[in-house]
């Protein structure tokens, strides 16, 4: 079996534990249990592999605690960030499940116990909380304590009988463990998808999070760190990780996230994907008045899908205009619609040598007012090298055509790029898709900047300012003209040879009725 096909038969498997065990709870909640089972599942069978170190006469599983001394303790939560005792690991308490009256609670100390191992390490704020979502008591899966336990058995058989392959084998730093994380991420695209709004505000389409990678990484032999500022599950951070080797990112993957439980599912995608805790920093709060990382700038990459044209304090707060990341800007971005306030911030974050890719409601592009400022700020000062304009229906939850905007400060001119993407996509039952060789167009004139009828064109910094600062992609590359094409001049001769043959046609009726009138008066 490929691992195409290897892969297409684990989601098959994956979404029938999703739609077979849930019963009666939502969908959207329920994909915590699921989510956080296969992350239970996975730490427990990296760990092991761990331990184990290639040494096939050692079978952490069948170990007792009591073997664990406090040095190998410490020296494992040092490396991998935390501990698991062999009684804890997913294997043994998927085998005891069915019978196990008290799996439950068992669960919710195992969890509890995880985390706090990690108490007083490095790794404490990355591993804490990870397991808050997985509520092992909640009422939503089941109103006794035998229902949710049957709930919490099945889904546990039903991840424990996924095939993941051997996680001891040559393959395991590559292969397996992406099988992993792509299981992890079709669950929460589908999800997503299924979830309109509230799933599509959390999770970047991977061909869309390809694309994006690929322009903030253009030709960046290595970046120190890359960051997303509205980081969601991830999606985007780890994309970059896929394109990449791993060593073109020096010191790792940075991103700050609102939504509490999908900031647990940013870390969890992390360590699904095989990132070590030291080398994320994900972080809860409200990137636009509480940011972190401002002692860790800049960032060499910026990639992000922030929440289009939220609420956001804005000038009902006096102190931001001070602020260094909207004070060169002179303005604030609408209190209605925070769009260009994740812009100016992404920008101030920027290094000297690299790329923010941010995608965008496309209305902030053409809007007047402070939105028509920030626009002319970041053109005068030579910000803005490309501005892209995608096919609707790409993204869960919106139908709407985004724009991608890409920052610079190492511009070679001050032209402005425009690219009309929107007739690259192929269509799909729910979504369109950008497939491999639309990302390529994209990029091979990204990168060559060179001038494409109806599809690229740089403009320069005065005809952007003749036109109000607009920077709608529409204004600068024409449309092509889909319809006929028709030749005036062979559409005369066609209608003047029409017009003799009714002529013709005419007189030969009229000689015709004349011949029968003579006839008749013979008669």
């Amino acid at each position: 079996m490929t691992s195409i096909q290897q892969r297409a038969a684990l989601q098959s498997q994956i979404w029938k534990i999703a739609n077979d065990v849930r019963g009666a709870v939502d969908g959207w909640d329920f994909k915590q249990y699921v989510l956080g089972t296969l992350f239970y599942r996975f730490i427990s069978e990296n760990f092991a592999a761990y331990i184990e170190g290639g040494d096939d006469s050692i079978d952490y599983a069948v170990l007792s605690d009591v073997v664990i001394t406090p040095e190998i303790r410490d020296d494992a939560i040092k490396t991998k960030g935390y501990f698991i005792y062999p009684s804890q690991l997913f294997a043994r308490v998927v085998a005891s499940a069915n019978g196990n009256e008290s799996l439950n609670t068992d669960l919710a100390a195992i969890f509890q116990s995880i985390e706090n191992s990690a108490l007083g390490y490095p790794s404490e704020r990355d591993i804490r909380g990870l397991f808050a979502d997985f509520d092992t008591t909640s009422n939503r899966l089941g109103n006794t304590v035998k229902d949710k336990n049957t709930r919490l058995a099945a889904v546990l058989k039903g991840v424990a009988e996924l095939d993941f392959g051997d996680f001891g084998g040559s393959d395991f730093e590559t292969h397996q463990i992406d099988l992993f994380g792509d299981a992890y991420e079709f669950l929460i695209s589908n999800y997503a998808a299924n979830a309109g709004k509230s799933g599509g505000e959390f999770f970047t389409p991977q061909h869309v999070s390809k694309l994006i990678a690929q322009l903030a990484m253009h030709k960046q032999t290595s970046v120190n760190k890359i960051y997303d500022p509205a980081c969601g599950s991830g999606s985007l951070l780890l994309q970059a990780k896929k394109h990449f080797d791993q060593h073109l990112i020096q010191d790792g993957f940075w991103g700050q996230e609102l939504n509490h439980t999908t900031y647990n599912l940013a870390r969890m995608n992390m360590f699904l994907h095989n990132v070590n805790y030291d080398k994320f920093n994900i972080q809860l709060g409200d990137t636009l008045i509480d940011p972190h990382f401002g002692d860790d700038k800049p960032f060499d990459a910026i990639v992000s899908n922030p929440p289009y044209s939220v609420k956001w304090i804005g000038s009902d707060d006096p102190t931001l205009i001070n602020d260094d990341r909207f004070a060169p800007a002179g303005v604030l971005a609408p209190k209605s619609k925070a769009d260009f306030a994740f812009v100016l911030h992404a920008l101030s974050y920027l290094s000297s040598k690299g790329r923010a890719a941010i995608v965008c409601f496309p209305g902030i592009f053409y809007r007047g007012g402070a939105e028509q400022k920030i626009r002319q700020y970041l053109v005068d000062n030579n910000h803005v090298e490309t501005v892209i304009s995608l096919a609707p229906n790409l993204f869960y939850g919106t139908t709407i055509a985004v724009t991608i905007l890409v920052l610079s400060k190492h511009k070679a001119d001050t032209t402005t790029q425009f690219i009309d993407a929107s007739a690259l996509f192929k269509k799909e039952t729910n979504n369109n898709t950008l497939l491999d060789t639309h990302i390529d167009q994209i990029m091979a004139v990204f990168d060559s900047k060179a001038n494409v009828d109806h599809f690229a064109r740089s403009v320069s910094h005065a005809d952007i300012a003749a036109n109000d600062y607009n920077l709608s992609v529409s204004s600068y590359v024409e449309a092509k003209d889909t319809r006929e094409v028709v030749d005036i001049a062979q559409l005369n001769a066609q209608l003047k040879t029409t017009v003799a043959k009714i002529d013709q046609l005419r007189q030969d009726i009229d000689a015709i009725v004349a011949e029968i009138e003579g006839v008749e008066q013979e008669a």
